[in-house]
């Protein structure tokens, strides 16, 4: 698995061997089973969490409504922590729950301080990652407010295909704001024509 990370780093960032070393010491290993939380709401998000394998849901529930909102997916390499919870190491507002049975690696805030101490180069990798997230939050706000449910369904499956594949219908339903059943509708309807 830390291979897995490390790959990912690669990709933006040149580590020598000896940094590769340094990296596989601060990370650890663990595993949720389907339905296990990784944080729970009033909690406050004590790791940053790479997913090696499997798939999580990021949530909060609606005070008005009672239903899950689905704020973000997080399979295969890609990240899964309440950026605000763990950096300011603060009570987070919502819950990471796995889909599925789900590897991760994780960092503690304070020994990914140290290594941020120790391989300075690894702030860029980390910013990298900030932007890339920031930019699919501004383009998911975009889609929200300017396309309707069909749209933003199609364009979901365009942009996410391995999510689409991978996660149930419900929840990606939830994700885009409509209900399951209207999102069944549009499925139906499209495989008709």
């Amino acid at each position: 698995m830390k291979d897995q990370l490390i790959q990912s780093i690669s990709k933006y960032v040149d580590l020598s061997s000896e940094e590769e070393k340094l990296i596989d010491f601060f990370w650890t290993e663990k595993t949720l089973e389907k339905g296990e939380y990784l944080l729970r709401n009033g909690e406050i998000c004590r790791t940053d969490n790479f997913v090696a394998n499997g798939a999580l849901k990021a949530y909060y529930i609606n005070p008005q409504s009672g239903r899950e909102e689905i704020l973000y997916f997080a399979i295969e390499n890609w990240w899964a922590t309440d950026i605000e919870s763990f950096q300011k190491q603060k009570a987070s507002i919502y819950n990471i729950q796995a889909i599925e049975r789900t590897e991760l690696l994780q960092i503690n805030y304070n020994s990914f301080q140290k290594m941020l101490f120790k391989i300075p180069k690894l702030e860029r990798f980390f910013r990298i990652i900030l932007e890339n997230y920031l930019g699919s939050l501004q383009k998911r706000l975009i889609t929200n407010n300017t396309l309707d449910a069909e749209q933003r369904y199609f364009t979901f499956v365009e942009n996410y295909a391995k999510i689409a594949d991978k996660v149930p219908q419900y929840l990606i339903a939830s994700y885009l704001g409509i209900t399951a059943e209207f999102l069944s509708r549009i499925r139906k309807k499209h495989k008709s024509s």
